[in-house]
């Protein structure tokens, strides 16, 4: 029976799939089971006649529009569970009254069988045993089927909401928080994916059982019938009605959550001001009152939400009442068999869970709604630039020609002031154009108008008769660079960052293996499903042709060869050298660095400088090295082994103290506290002695002198483990040939190396790649390139040390031709978030050079230089010249004596174009420009 339900409830789901194969792939859903396909060619997006990244207005107009088939096969699913369901509520009574009762005459025939009571009793519990199942079945597939198509519209959504913020105007990010985009795409509309797959077939599955339920009561007897309901009109009345309060609190929260958002990104952004100026009390201040207010909503809430299950669950109790008295007084008086109430009893039990599954869909439909419209409120910014010419790909991005016309060309602000007002221009596509002005005079703004990075309020500009506003940013994105002032650097590598520009579509598809092609597969197909773009992230996207160059050694040629004309190269290499080479994927290089060491050992033993560095020995104490550097020989990888927590680690104390060490570093430890205090107790906490010579920081001398206070008679045994740690870990940073504190003899440095190598050969197989140790003939991956040139320490107290050893590493570089393979490390350097570990004028150059490496054909330069020095401004606006010989520069000046070398010069005074010529034409007579220069 069981085999013949479960094959009964597989093909109809097989014949309702397949019905609807046909309508889910022409709206965009998956089959229920899908193979992957061999990998399909990455589909060039194209311009439709309506925005592909508009958002529905409403919530279910989102779901309709991208989930009618998806919802329809559901829905369908569900109707065919119905009467499955209802036969799992009748046999209960047929078994009670049939079976159990005998109320039939036996022995029956069902199917050709002949059926005594006890065989029929069997077959009816196996029927219900083979319902349960079947209903159990309908339940797990049409639940994992809706939580798979609430992801697929989540994902959709939440790819809808970063396409939009990437045609956002400039002007919104300098109005708004990001704090408050940033959750409203990750957080706030996490529950929207699983209401979306609940949206239709959780009210009519609920519906329907409910329905199922009360139909099967009235049955039974229209009286209980009649009971069963008599509370749903009252309830779905009253719960409404409370919910809508509960509603409008839900709005206020979520608007003060964003508040809170704001709060947190601005008091971190503006730290150093609040501290500064004392600011601490009124922040903290502010950001309780914004907690208060959340507060007191969620509370407010909470009573109304509590309330409503209160009342909901009290009037759900009475319905039982009305059935053991109104039904047992029916059984009393023979007109309801105990069988019927049974059963009634039964599905009553059953009718309550629909029911609260439906009162509990509605508050979360009110939420998820709320939720919807509020963010896409947030994601209908005036100014938005068209999707389509994000998107769209041209046939051939040709280059730019003529002329550059400026007409009439306007930008007001919100209140109706002209940032910019009338500008009228023209200049041939190739010339060198300055821009000066005060600080307030437009020249920024125009700036970022000629780019198409703000959309000007009137007027046009046209680029070879073509009209900017109407290209595509597949054209200006390629055929025009613009460099700003404070340029981003993503996180990640220097290299990374100078390629963005040539990164646009994928160029030459990845190579899979057979299980790799098959997830990309499944990849794709899902993208698809979901409304996203579906490039491979894997493929390489370096298109070589923008940049004038057939391959990868092209490129970098290329790179080093733009470096040099920003005076960018050095640095490059300064960064080279700091950072880290990987031996095994560069071996090559590797071996020449290790050829690079043994060079510069014998350069610095012919010159007889050979003391200035303090090579690695595995038998000797380096007294240029610190104390951690001795004992483990090597350079920690990752965290174990950190030199500032060498004090906790459990296996360097089991190391000190199997060689006896323990006692005598904390000893160590206490001379040095002492010593420091005596020597830094008296200065600021900003005297430069700090940074130099001492080992505790001004804000960790109180809580040292603590601890020495607390060593009495018993000396630093009677210590907590606390206070030995904190001593234990002085003596890991001493340098004895940099601090010279005479604490660590011969014998103390002998036993130290009796621990080196306890260290080494007692290390767990599990911590061996922890650590990178130092060896003469092998490059040391966790150490940066010129710690394995050196394979030393640069000598203390050594004069011209500091100077004559990089001299000398840089002429053994040269010597082997190895500066453009530092100059590939350094481009691998990461640069940090945003670029903070670049200085201010080393993010410019960057920003720069990323820009000259797509080729552009015209370059806006927007006080991209305001960092440098005099002679790097120099040296980058000769390079930029030269660089751009017959294609053309616009270059917003910080400084007005500079537009003298340009073919033309703009200058802008209150939002107009006051001047405009020859430098020659317009310097002297009284000029606009001559009084700019003379006011600098």
């Amino acid at each position: 029976m069981k085999a013949i339900a479960v094959k009964g409830v597989s093909a109809l789901l097989s014949t309702a799939e397949e019905a609807l194969r046909p309508a889910r792939y022409w709206l965009g859903f998956a089959p229920w089971r899908h193979k992957a396909a061999a990998p399909a060619p990455a589909r060039k997006p194209k311009p439709e006649a309506e925005d592909p990244s508009a958002l529905e207005p409403t919530l279910y107009r989102f779901i309709l529009r991208h989930s009618l088939g998806a919802q329809i096969f559901l829905l369908v699913l569900t109707l065919i569970s119905f009467p499955f369901l209802y036969y799992s509520l009748l046999l209960p009574k047929t078994i009670t009254d049939g079976a159990i009762k005998g109320g039939k005459q036996f022995p029956l025939h069902i199917l050709g069988f002949e059926l005594d009571q006890i065989s029929y009793l069997m077959v009816l519990c196996a029927a219900f045993l083979g319902l349960v199942f079947i209903n159990g079945g309908f339940k797990y597939y049409i639940n994992t089927y809706k939580g798979r198509l609430g992801e697929r519209m989540l994902r959709r959504f939440r790819y809808q909401l970063y396409q939009r913020m990437l045609l956002f105007p400039l002007s919104y990010f300098h109005k708004n928080s990001s704090a408050q985009i940033i959750p409203m795409i990750t957080v706030e509309c996490e529950q929207l994916g699983g209401f979306i797959g609940d949206s239709f077939v959780t009210p009519l599955s609920n519906g329907g059982q409910l329905l199922t339920n009360i139909f099967f009561m009235f049955m039974q007897d229209w009286i209980l019938g009649l009971a069963a309901v008599a509370l749903y009109p009252v309830q779905g009345y009253l719960i409404p009605k409370l919910q809508f309060k509960v509603n409008q609190l839900a709005r206020r929260r979520v608007r003060t959550i964003r508040q809170v958002a704001d709060r947190v990104q601005e008091s971190a952004t503006g730290i150093a001001d609040i501290q500064a100026n004392d600011n601490a009390r009124l922040q903290l201040s502010g950001f309780a009152h914004l907690l208060g207010t959340i507060y007191d909503i969620r509370f407010e809430s909470y009573q109304r939400k509590f309330f409503v299950k209160f009342l909901n669950n009290f009037l759900g109790q009475l319905t039982p009442f009305f059935f053991f008295s109104i039904g047992g007084y029916l059984v009393l008086i023979n007109k309801l068999s105990v069988g019927a109430l049974a059963a009634v009893l039964l599905s009553q039990r059953e009718l309550a869970s629909p029911w609260n599954e439906l009162l509990g869909f509605y508050q979360i439909f009110q939420t998820s709604k709320i939720t919807y419209e509020q963010i896409v409120e947030q994601f209908q910014p005036a100014g938005m630039m068209d999707a389509r010419l994000q998107l769209e790909e041209p046939g051939v991005v040709t280059p730019l020609t003529g002329e550059l016309v400026v007409a009439n060309l306007s930008l007001a602000e919100d209140g109706g002031s002209r940032i910019l007002d009338g500008i009228t221009f023209s200049v041939p596509l190739e010339a060198h154009v300055a821009v000066i002005g005060q600080g307030g005079s437009g020249k920024n703004e125009l700036a970022l108008v000629l780019a198409r990075l703000t959309r000007p309020t009137s007027g046009r500009i046209l680029i070879g008769g073509m009209d900017l506003a109407a290209l595509p940013t597949a054209v200006t994105g390629r055929r025009i660079g613009y460099a700003g002032a404070a340029p981003y650097l993503f996180a990640g590598t220097l290299r990374d960052n100078l390629l963005l520009g040539l990164r646009h579509r994928p160029i030459r598809p990845a190579e899979y293996d057979p299980g790799s092609d098959k997830r990309r597969s499944s990849q794709i197909y899902e993208a698809r499903r979901s409304g996203n773009i579906d490039f491979d992230l894997h493929a390489d996207w370096l298109d070589y042709e923008s940049a004038g160059v057939a391959d990868k050694a092209g490129l970098s040629a290329r790179i080093t060869e733009v470096l040099a004309r920003l005076d960018f190269d050095e640095v490059v290499y300064t960064l080279g050298l700091r950072w880290r080479l990987d031996p095994e994927a560069q071996s090559e290089a590797a071996a020449r660095l290790l050829e690079a060491r043994r060079t510069l050992a014998r350069r610095l033993s012919e010159d007889g400088i050979a003391n200035l560095v303090e090579t690695y020995d595995a038998d000797r104490f380096n007294l240029n090295a610190s104390v951690a550097e001795n004992l483990l020989f090597g350079t920690p990888i990752g965290p174990a082994f950190d030199f500032e927590a060498l004090a906790d680690n459990t296996y360097v104390l089991q190391v000190l103290t199997k060689v006896g060490l323990i006692d005598d570093l904390v000893e160590v430890g206490k001379q040095v506290a002492e010593t420091m205090i005596e020597l830094f107790a008296d200065l600021p906490a900003d005297h430069e002695f700090f940074e130099q010579f001492s080992f505790i920081s001004a804000t960790d001398l109180p809580e040292f002198v603590a601890i020495l206070g607390r060593i009495g008679a018993d000396g630093t045994r009677a210590l907590s483990r606390a206070d030995r740690t904190k001593l234990l870990s002085l003596p890991f940073k001493l340098i004895p040939a940099r601090h010279r504190l005479d604490v660590l003899d011969q014998t103390m440095q002998d036993r130290l190396l009796e621990a080196r190598k306890v260290f080494r050969a007692d290390l767990p197989a599990e911590a061996q790649s922890q650590i990178e140790f130092f060896d003469a003939e092998r490059y040391n991956a966790a150490a940066s390139v010129q710690d394995n040139i050196l394979f030393g320490k640069i000598a203390y107290g050594e004069a011209d040390a500091p100077v004559r050893v990089p001299s000398a590493v840089a002429e053994v570089v040269d010597e082997l031709s190895l500066r453009q393979t530092i100059i590939e490390v350094g481009l691998e350097y990461n640069v940090g978030t945003g670029g903070s570990r670049l200085s201010f004028a080393e993010r410019q150059k960057a920003g720069i050079a990323r820009e000259v490496l797509k080729r552009p054909d015209l370059l806006i330069l927007n006080e991209a230089t305001s960092a440098l020095d005099g002679q790097g401004q120099s040296r980058v606006t000769k390079g930029l010249k030269d660089e751009f010989a017959g294609r053309g520069i616009i270059w917003v000046l910080h400084r007005a004596n500079l537009a003298k070398d340009f073919d033309r010069v703009l200058v802008l005074s209150n939002g107009k174009l006051e001047e405009q010529g020859a430098p020659s034409e317009l310097d002297g007579n009284g000029s606009l420009m001559s009084l700019l220069i003379a006011a600098e």
